[in-house]
């Protein structure tokens, strides 16, 4: 599957997207609507995508952006094996992302419902906007579901990989350490690290 349509279906899910005006810091506080996204020039569209990762990273990231079409698009080549869009969920808060070739795997399988993650290797993923989950009676769920609310994350990163709480003894629920096991008992659990991506050197 080729990224644009791994990144289309990522969007279509319900789990979140966001946008801005041309003023990205004036769209961070207001949001706006994923038709907004679209709508902006392919200039702020990148801007956002690459503001997802750390500057060294995203200096040599690709870039995929929604075109006329709403459909996305790869208007910068990856020199870095990294690829950055600028949304994801289909919230009032912008959450850029910006992936490694691991991650986009990891992606492409969980929207594809596929039972496991086929990387062989760990996948990194950058938030540095921060992003939401959904949560219910407490507990961290991996989609919209009757009851769950929406919780906003910090900046963080991810690694893509099947950790098992039980023998990394780390969290299952965002807590102040910073570090939790995101979709703990399912083949897609992944370590969270709530810290900002864009102070990374």
């Amino acid at each position: 599957m080729t990224p644009v349509v791994v990144f289309s279906l990522f969007v279509m899910l319900p789990f979140s997207l966001s946008a801005l005006s041309t003023d990205l810091h004036a769209a961070s506080r207001k949001g706006a609507s994923v038709k907004e996204v679209r709508a902006m020039p392919e200039k702020e569209q990148t801007k956002l995508a690459l503001s997802a990762a750390p500057p060294h990273i995203a200096k040599h990231a690709g870039v995929m952006v929604f075109g006329a079409e709403g459909k996305l698009t790869e208007v910068k080549k990856s020199e870095n094996g990294f690829t950055c869009m600028p949304t994801v969920m289909n919230l009032p808060v912008p959450d850029p992302v910006c992936m490694d070739g691991a991650a986009l795997e990891w992606m492409t399988d969980i929207m594809n419902h596929a039972p496991n993650p086929s990387n062989t290797i760990p996948g990194v993923a950058y938030m540095a906007r921060g992003g939401s989950h959904f949560e219910k009676d407490k507990k961290v769920v991996m989609q919209q579901e009757a009851g769950a609310t929406v919780v906003k994350e910090p900046p963080h990163w991810m690694v893509m990989w099947p950790f098992d709480p039980t023998t990394t003894k780390l969290p299952t629920a965002p807590n102040p350490s910073g570090a939790y096991i995101m979709f703990d008992g399912t083949p897609y659990a992944h370590l969270m690290m709530y810290q900002d991506p864009g102070k990374m050197k």
